[in-house]
């Protein structure tokens, strides 16, 4: 592989208007047709760093540099919102300065290259979310770009689509940084890791594959706790060797500021342990209670009886609706998990339930329904954070509890007055987490609750979904996460 580095930061430093520094004097280079990962905290500025590399931010200080006239091409978390109304064949034209005579067939290659076939005319808006994320790399590999930047590329993949992906980065033999949560894809085939400390602000760049990074780091802390747990008894000896001797009086005063002057100088040999990714504390999704139902329900029971009814379906295949019976009923604490290829109707199911009700398909109408959806649809990007979980709590939550909750999913001091346009998107699953705390559902519908999240955070989440005392349903394309919470119930809609 090529030595040459293709990108370098040199102690570069940003910081947002009105905000706390996110970089500090980071420095790390990459050489062409390295595999990297970027890994750090939600928030730690992951996306900031690809905003720098684009050119759409500058560094407050220091140098980033890109060898020869190297091109960046971007597969984003998300289509942008003001794309979704475009067609298939408008959509990428948006890559190009000039549109090419020959767009149609160079979408075909990219299209063929991520496993997907779509006609040009449809509307982005209409795909499915793991249609879309094959659509946002595509979108990048259309630009032929020297530098590809990944953020979060398995979000919505099914399995197939994902196993397609990893084929694909291997074999490309041009330069990709990626973010991702997803341990075992990045596993597959980066060969480094750009590590940013959320709280330093520095960046470190190790060299392996990303088990062995992130077991080297383990490794790195505990050595760095051992070694100022040393430091800190030395340290409290000498502080009590120093009140000793401060009272005699004489040269035992100069013994006393000497070994102070000491004490001062092993305080500044502490090693300044990296703060590992906090992980969110444990929490429970409070059940929808009769204090807040009808008298429909059984009094001192929460709710009862018949919560949702699924008799009829829309599936799409081969890019063509049409409505199959079913017959599923869920009551309290029943549990349905619906299955199926990316672009089967999965996410258009879970929608049709919250918003665009039709015949065969219902919630009861006491029902207090929380819905995390995908695309962060339920957020009010122009609210502050405070104000989108103070409008969605339950009677009875104060604004101390409201910051207590936030402050369980790492939503803390200022970012509660942060507009939520401007959180990362990590964050905004988080926040979404604490508004489904906060507004004390009956029944779940959860749409992807995984994507963007810290791995680390996930075992959490699991554990309290698995927990909740009312009824769910819920799409994932992530195995290990479905494993750990029990269901009763599948509805495959492929098999339909």
């Amino acid at each position: 592989m090529s030595e040459e580095v293709i990108l370098r930061f040199d102690e570069v430093s940003f910081e947002y208007i009105n905000k706390k520094p996110v970089l500090d004097e980071a420095s790390f280079s990459v050489r062409k047709g390295a595999k990297i990962t970027l890994m750090g905290q939600n928030g730690a500025g992951k996306s900031t760093i690809f905003n720098l590399i684009k050119g759409e931010l500058q560094p407050k200080s220091g140098r980033l540099s890109i060898a020869g006239d190297a091109t960046i091409g971007t597969a984003r978390q998300v289509i942008a919102r003001e794309d979704l109304a475009l067609t298939v064949e408008d959509y990428f034209a948006k890559a190009f300065d000039m549109v090419p005579g020959n767009l149609p067939s160079r979408i075909s290659k990219v299209l063929s290259a991520v496993n997907f076939e779509i006609p040009l005319e449809r509307i982005v808006g209409d795909l499915s979310g793991g249609q879309q994320a094959r659509l946002l790399l595509a979108y990048a590999l259309i630009q032929d770009p020297d530098i590809l930047l990944l953020d979060e590329p398995t979000n919505n993949l099914d399995q197939a689509g994902i196993d397609h992906l990893i084929a694909f980065l291997v074999m490309y033999d041009k330069t990709v940084l990626v973010i991702s949560h997803d341990a075992d894809f990045l596993n597959c085939f980066t060969e480094g890791v750009v590590y940013l400390d959320v709280f330093t602000r520095k960046t470190e760049l190790y060299v392996g594959d990303y088990y062995s990074v992130v077991e080297e780091i383990g490794q790195r802390v505990e050595r760095e706790m051992m070694k100022n747990a040393q430091l800190e008894k030395k340290i409290q000896d000498r502080k009590e060797k120093v009140n000793f001797f401060a009272n005699k009086g004489g040269k035992m005063r100069k013994l006393a500021q000497k070994l102070k002057e000491e004490t001062a100088e092993l305080e500044e040999n502490k090693v300044e342990v990296r703060k590992e990714d906090k992980t969110i504390r444990p929490f429970t999704i409070p059940c929808q209670d009769t204090a807040r139902s009808t008298p429909r329900q059984a009094r001192g029971s929460g709710l009862a009886g018949t919560i949702v009814t699924l008799h009829k379906v829309r599936v799409i295949k081969n890019h063509e609706p049409s409505f199959k019976e079913v017959d599923k009923t869920l009551g309290k604490r029943d549990r349905l998990i619906i299955t199926g290829p990316n672009g089967i109707g999965k996410s258009t199911l879970l929608r049709s339930l919250v918003f665009t009700k039709h015949e065969g398909v219902e919630i009861a109408p006491e029902v207090i329904v929380g819905y995390y959806s995908q695309d962060f649809s339920t957020l009010k990007f122009d609210d502050k954070v405070f104000d989108s979980l103070k409008n969605i709590a339950a009677n009875g939550i104060d604004d101390q509890q409201i910051r207590s909750c936030a402050a369980g999913f790492l939503i803390t001091g200022e970012l509660m007055e942060h507009k939520i346009e401007e959180l990362s998107e990590g964050q905004k699953g988080l926040l979404s987490f604490a508004r489904l705390v906060l507004m004390k559902p009956g029944l779940l519908i959860l749409d992807e609750p995984t994507n963007h999240i810290n791995f680390r955070h996930i075992p959490v989440i699991a554990e309290a979904i698995n927990n909740f005392a009312g009824t769910i349903i819920m799409v994932s394309h992530m195995p290990e996460f479905v494993g750990q919470i029990k269901f009763d119930d599948e509805l495959n809609l492929g098999t339909l």
